[in-house]
């Protein structure tokens, strides 16, 4: 992390200076550019961080009481010095060590951040929502100190062996090692001469109750009492020693329902999740029985940058009977629910659960269970509201929520069997009448046409590949309305949904077409007599395309187009064997079936064509840009087609 010549000095007793990890410097930088609109946010960052600091501590003293060393009871002060423009947050959690102090506030210690630095985009306050969501809150203290000095040891380790950090928020900071009696740590802000305002205890006290009042550690802050003056001198407030709790101290989601305003809810939401927009909705509950829990469930407004990453675990965090267990609790959520924030706090599993637990337990099971129908209902809820809802604002919560996390919503349907039926009616697509994503599967059922028998859809890299695709043609003759599907996950999702509400789901690129009644007579007796009349230029075909087509067959689905490509019915299709060799995933060979129009001009150009097999070639070649692929050899379709313009 740190090049050698920095290591020999970092078990020295004297002051070390390191830089800056270069991430850690430019988002010092933004920070430092007043990054956020809201200056007080700082403290929420601070005290979040400090009762983080505890949760740690209890839960590792579940196997060692040894580290509460004779502190056993856990709090946070908040204290102020105006002649020393000094503001102090003090914890008495888990600590940390030397190295730990270099490793955790010297670098941002995320697997995603070049990803996160990359996002960085200039403007402030989507930024300022990036580094929320990177849970990097310690750098807002720049926003009002011109100088931050960190002082801590870690619970376990002797007195000794405590640690300095200071920085002014430039490109290095400096380590020191001190004695420190207490564990735990203190955060020394030496305010900006702007940042005056936090030298008062009744706007500390304003901050924390609007930000922190449910953090479940007592806050502490001297009393203050008023002095009268003396010798003409005037009064003032006067600190009494005494230190008062000026939070509620109870953890939000144990009190009433109906003792918790909707702001209180929406700043807890925003403290766990480092996120700085209000959630689209939440769901507090008390669930009594065989097993009992509590859960306070949010779902948010803004998809993660990491919600793509499978192994990043889901949001919610474990208590037990309201001791901390762990953040991103898996086994709480399935995966395609990752992008749920919230607590679920257990009174019936042991302090002492571990991750291979969880996996196992009876419990964790109906918590599971009854956590994922919770937050089902939640996303009912709000697509009631797209329709009933009665302010604009409701109406447009849901089309907000698919908007970004619609896509993950679809692995549902290939991992939970169970409620396959409930997500079929949340999903939403864009279709070949409308490009907005608004069209349920109910929507479109019941504006099929008479007669028709399928659900019909096509699956593309993009909206306009998906729209332009030679396979509507037939489609849209017969004024046919076609599902657009475009997230890459639908190619794997369908495979598990083969029908919605009795009515099969057909792929327009799969199998031939049939449109039963939608069909005339005559249309069919057409396409009959031209598939006769067509075999031994097909076997031809056939015979010139061995190699790259499966099957040559005259279509039905063509009007405009030469050809398209389709493949059997419960075959892969072409798009999803690219998007599995993109991903390094070995794939079986795909040979799709090239479909001709026998009526186009180009294809009776090759009946007697002296470059018949060079033409044939080519239809391929051109059915397979057209649905967003590229020839196998792309130098030799150039030359075809060039040998045929000269």
């Amino acid at each position: 992390m740190y090049p050698s010549s920095f290591q020999d000095d970092m078990t020295s007793a004297t002051p070390s200076k390191l830089p800056f990890q270069a991430e850690v410097a430019q988002l010092l930088h933004l920070v430092t550019h007043s990054l956020y609109s809201n200056k007080e946010i700082f403290l929420r960052e601070l005290i979040s961080n400090a009762s983080d600091a505890c949760d740690k501590l209890r839960f590792e003293a579940i196997n060692d009481s040894a580290l509460y060393e004779d502190q056993p009871e856990l709090s946070v002060h908040v204290s102020f010095d105006e002649k020393a423009r000094t503001l102090t947050i003090r914890d008495n959690g888990i600590g940390m060590s030397r190295q730990e102090a270099i490793d955790h506030l010297g670098t941002i210690a995320k697997s995603g951040t070049k990803d996160f630095m990359s996002r960085l985009t200039g403007d402030q306050k989507a930024d300022a929502q990036l580094i929320g969501q990177f849970g990097v809150g310690f750098y807002s203290g720049f926003i009002v100190a011109d100088k931050i000095v960190v002082e801590s040891r870690r619970a376990g380790l002797p007195a000794d062996q405590g640690v300095r950090w200071t920085s002014t928020g430039a490109g290095d900071f400096e380590v020191e090692d001190i004695a420190r009696a207490e564990r735990g740590t203190s955060v020394i802000l030496h305010l900006r001469e702007d940042a005056g305002e936090y030298l008062n205890a009744w706007k500390l006290k304003s901050v924390i109750g609007k930000y922190s009042d449910h953090i479940s550690l007592p806050i502490l802050m001297e009393k203050e009492e008023w002095k009268e003056g003396e010798n003409d001198q005037p009064g003032g407030m006067v600190k009494t020693g005494e230190w008062e709790a000026v939070n509620k101290a109870s953890a939000l989601w144990t009190r009433p329902k109906k003792d918790i305003t909707p702001e209180q809810y929406i700043e807890f939401y925003k403290t766990i999740s480092h996120d700085f927009e209000a959630p689209l909705a939440w769901s507090h509950n008390r669930v009594e029985g065989s097993t009992e829990y509590t859960q306070l469930l949010f779902i948010p407004a803004k998809a993660p940058m990491d919600l793509w990453n499978r192994e990043r675990g889901s949001g919610v965090k474990l208590y037990v009977k309201r001791v901390f267990i762990m953040d991103d609790a898996e086994a709480l959520l399935p995966s395609y629910l990752r992008f749920v924030k919230g607590v679920i706090d257990s009174a019936d599993l042991p302090l002492n659960v571990s991750r291979e637990l969880l996996q196992e337990s009876r419990d964790v099971k109906a918590i599971r269970e009854g956590s994922t129908k919770r937050v089902l209902s939640m996303l009912e809820d709000l697509a009631r509201q797209e329709k009933e809802g009665e302010s604009e604002e409701d109406k447009a919560k849901f089309g907000k929520f698919y908007a970004e996390f619609g896509a993950v919503l679809k692995e549902g349907l290939g991992e939970d069997f169970g409620n396959r039926e409930r997500l079929a009616k949340l999903l939403r697509f864009a279709s070949s009448t409308t490009d907005t994503v608004t069209v349920s599967l109910a929507d479109y059922k019941a504006r099929m046409k008479e007669g028709q028998e399928a659900i019909y859809y096509i699956t593309a890299d993009t909206l306009a590949a998906a729209k332009n695709s030679p396979q509507l043609e037939i489609f849209r003759k017969k004024g046919i309305e076609v599902l657009l599907m475009t997230d890459r996950v639908d190619e794997w999702a369908l495979n598990y949904m083969q029908e919605f509400d009795g009515t099969p789901m057909q792929s327009v690129a799969k199998g031939s077409v049939d449109l039963g009644s939608l069909q005339d007579e005559a249309e069919k007796k057409a396409a009959e007599e031209a598939a006769e009349s067509f075999k031994p230029l097909l076997e031809k075909l056939k015979e010139a395309l061995k190699d790259k087509a499966e099957d040559v067959r005259v279509t039905t689905r063509l009007v405009d187009s030469p050809a398209c490509l389709v493949v059997k019915d419960g075959g892969m299709s072409t798009q999803l064997a690219r998007m599995l060799k993109q991903a390094g995933q070995p794939v079986p060979e795909v040979k799709p079936v090239l479909e001709v129009n026998a009526e186009h001009p180009l294809v009776k150009k090759l009946e007697g064509s002296a470059h018949f097999d060079d033409l044939a070639n080519i239809l391929f070649d051109q059915a397979l840009l057209a649905e967003g692929g590229l020839p196998a050899d792309p130098a030799a379709y150039v030359r075809r087609v060039n040998a045929l313009l000269a």
